[in-house]
């Protein structure tokens, strides 16, 4: 079942047509089985929720995204720029009740869904906030420990996010300790160029972990220097993850060992 944002009565060859030609400019879900997916357009999920488990992280690179728990367990204030279908901002806001999160969603379409993905209401600790993330960030002033950057559309990243200075705000509202994580989608040439702002902006401080075989890669980066980990101790730590979450910490630390033995950091 296909849903989209429009009036009953609207003309259905228009949009089919506006569909089939990658012209359609609103957020759109499709249902099959006990799958809800949410789209931009035909070609690509931007976010999956399984119906009878709403809360479950269905897509490998969101629960990659999580790898940051081995490196601050128990963050307080979590920031999320890029809403989607909200599977990281529920899986944050039911998994880690002692954080407060925030996610920040530029299009107002995709906020109108949160209902359709079971995206809690706002509360103390939870809220959803209509922005460019980039703007927000520029203008924020207390600190968060986790940033978590996931915002990307039809091509890719979210051009707002393509400057430097946009990495040198992450890095300034960072606390100590603090853990940038963001997902490098779409052309590879334009995630390289994001990769090398990031180096420079947090001085090679940063691990990757791939997505296989999506072709994405997670980058988490260190607001400090990344030498203050001692990844022998981090096994243990992601045994303790895994027990807790459900989610397989041992092999993400595994993977962002050998990216970094394979100098795929520096």
């Amino acid at each position: 079942m296909l849903r989209l944002l429009e009036p009953s009565d609207s003309c259905r060859r228009s949009l089919w047509e506006r569909l089939f030609a990658g012209t359609y400019d609103k957020p759109f879900i499709l249902d099959s089985g006990q799958w809800r997916f949410l789209h931009f357009d035909l070609d690509a999920v931007q976010s999956a929720m399984s119906l009878r488990d709403p809360h479950r992280l269905s897509l490998a690179y969101t629960r990659k995204m999580m790898a940051f728990l081995l490196f601050n367990h128990a963050p307080a204030r979590i920031l999320l720029l890029g809403l989607g279908g909200g599977s990281l901002a529920k899986f944050c806001y039911r998994s880690l009740p002692g954080a407060a999160v925030t996610a920040v969603e530029m299009n107002p379409d995709v906020i109108s869904l949160r209902e359709e993905f079971s995206i809690p209401r706002d509360d103390d600790r939870f809220r959803v906030i209509c922005a460019d993330g980039a703007h927000y960030l520029a203008h924020l002033r207390r600190s968060k420990d986790v940033i978590l950057a996931d915002a990307c559309d039809r091509a890719g990243i979210a051009p707002e996010l393509d400057a430097i200075e946009f990495y040198q705000q992450v890095r300034r509202v960072l606390s100590q300790g603090g853990v940038f994580v963001s997902n490098m989608c779409g052309d590879r040439k334009n995630c390289n160029a994001h990769l090398s702002k990031i180096q420079e902006v947090f001085e090679g401080h940063f691990v990757t972990l791939q997505v296989a075989p999506h072709g994405n890669v997670i980058v988490l980066a260190f607001k400090d220097s990344h030498s203050q980990y001692d990844w022998g101790k981090l096994a243990a730590t992601g045994l303790n993850l895994k027990q807790r979450f459900s989610l397989d910490f041992p092999r993400y630390l595994q993977r962002m060992s050998l990216d970094r033995k394979l100098c795929r950091w520096q």
